[in-house]
């Protein structure tokens, strides 16, 4: 086609974002005989639409004219409901191609993503990472704006930045390639040792970062239970390189910034208590992650946990247990993945001070037993680790920490998880069949009759029989030990079974 030619026809490639995936988009653009109109078919959703009038002006701001004949954009498959506002410039080139005014050859073979602003600048949508795995799954290049923080560094994936319209002119354009975002852990700035007394909690931490056990501490106010879990990621090993890709993924498409995340941290997440459950699980339209899932391969904080809404606690049961979330919709469905470590928080009753040995609580039994109900007993079945947690000493206080640094905590939950790795390995399947529990975990006969004399003493649920266990393997795993002994259950024990009424 020629540049003067009044009609023609291009086809651009896009996505959409679908969950945490971004599925291909085929952005059809004629331009033909008829009443000049412009229109866009195809399940658009309002962002997309109005991307029409920012079209038309970039497209004019940019010294390309626009076609006064009768446009149709498709949005190619038809069935697929698309969101966002990333369609603005693969439609604006499909304009500009079909019009003989882009060369073809710049847009072929690549992907084309990104927002328009009335100037003809291109601006960054959220999910980009998303659209490079799409690109790099469908064997193609990527053409998007620049991002404020570079890109995630993929292998097999070729990159092209576009500032404006303007670079697209011309045979060859004015693209170039894109920084990629540097990688490198930064020094942690808090570290344990900052954290007088509460020797207990550190051990009891240090145990669930070792097998990514809940935790849930109960204690007064300003017993340290936010500053214990503020520093709990300072003793959890770094991202490896999958879990790297996933989090930043997730964290992509919310919009959040990926810095960190490149930095090998993981992701410490700390919603308030009066969030919604979609704002927590996830959902809205588009349904869009939630906390849990911002906090996959990282950690959930819940502080004030008896004051969040007991139908938005309820809900975190599914992503505990298959670490995923799954909305439905009526035009379908999407899943995120929220494989997390759930750390919680709260007061053991409304005032903040039942059973502290200091001050006299105020509240009626009533109140009490009300607001520790309020968790609910499925999801506390689930929570692995349960401590009190109370005030330390004014000289622990006054004078700094000094007890176990976050650097020797992290060398035993790097010891804990070396050894269950190797075990499993060592481990022979049973003949295809499934072991049972005593089996499968190693333990001895000793262990496994103290386990069973506090499961009937205490009326332990089939689930709290199972964490438990899960407990005392990691215990043992972090002291080297091929067996579950009787010390190392007793320990698991102590740590989820906390004075009743506290």
């Amino acid at each position: 086609m020629t540049p003067s030619s009044r009609f023609g026809r291009c086809v651009v490639l896009s996505a959409t974002l679908r969950g945490i995936e971004a599925v291909p988009v085929h952005v059809e653009v004629s331009i033909g005989p008829g009443l000049p109109g412009f229109s866009i078919v195809g399940m658009a959703d309002a962002a997309i639409q109005e991307s029409r009038e920012r079209v038309k002006a970039a497209i004019r701001a940019c010294g390309f004219t626009m076609p006064a004949d009768k446009i149709v954009v498709n949005l190619a498959p038809s069935s697929l409901k698309k969101t966002g506002s990333g369609f603005d410039l693969p439609i604006a080139l499909g304009l500009l191609v079909a019009s003989g005014q882009v060369n073809p050859a710049i847009v072929r073979d690549s992907l084309v993503v990104g927002e328009l602003s009335l100037e003809g600048a291109t601006r960054p949508v959220s999910g980009i990472l998303a659209y490079q795995l799409g690109a790099r799954e469908l064997g193609c290049n990527l053409i998007c704006p620049e991002q404020d923080e570079g890109l995630y560094p993929l292998s097999d994936l070729l990159v092209f930045v576009a500032d404006s319209l303007r670079d697209f002119a011309g045979e060859q354009g004015n693209l170039r390639i894109a920084r990629s975002l540097a990688k490198g852990r930064t020094a942690e700035t808090e570290d344990y040792q900052d954290v007088g007394g509460h020797e207990v909690a550190k051990r009891a931490l240090q145990i669930a970062a070792a097998g990514l056990h809940g935790v849930l501490m109960v204690g007064p106010p300003g017993s340290g239970k936010t500053m214990l879990a503020s520093r709990l990621p300072t003793i959890l090993p770094p991202l490896n390189d999958r879990e790297m890709l996933e989090t930043a993924q997730v964290c992509s498409v919310a919009g959040e910034d990926i810095t960190s995340v490149l930095q090998g941290r993981r992701p410490f997440r700390a919603p308030h208590h009066s969030v919604t459950t979609a704002g927590l699980i996830g959902g809205g339209s588009p349904p869009r992650p939630g906390e849990v899932s911002l906090a996959h391969h990282g950690v959930l904080f819940l502080d004030e946990f008896a004051e969040f809404k007991p139908s938005t606690l309820q809900a975190m049961r599914q992503p505990l247990e298959k670490g995923e979330v799954t909305i439905v919709r009526a035009d379908g469905s999407v899943t995120y993945p929220s494989r997390f470590m759930l750390l919680a928080a709260m007061n053991p009753c409304p005032c903040g001070y039942y059973g502290d040995p200091s001050i006299e609580c105020t509240c009626s039994a009533t109140q009490i037993a009300n607001y520790q109900s309020r968790i609910g007993g499925p999801l506390l079945d689930r929570i692995d680790i349960q401590i009190n947690v109370w005030r330390t000493e004014f000289q622990h206080i006054a004078h700094g920490g000094g007890g176990t640094t976050s650097e020797q905590l992290l060398q035993g939950v790097m010891r804990g998880r070396a050894y269950a790795s190797y075990r499993k390995e060592q481990q022979t399947e049973d003949s295809g069949q499934k072991q049972d529990l005593i089996r499968a975990y190693q333990v001895d006969a000793s262990a496994e009759r103290l386990l069973e004399t506090f499961a009937k003493q205490r009326d332990l649920s089939g689930r709290a029989i199972v964490r438990t266990v899960r407990v005392a393997r990691t215990i043992a795993d972090m002291d080297e030990s091929p067996l579950v002994k009787e010390d190392h259950v007793s320990e698991a024990l102590t740590l989820r079974l906390r004075e009743r009424g506290l």
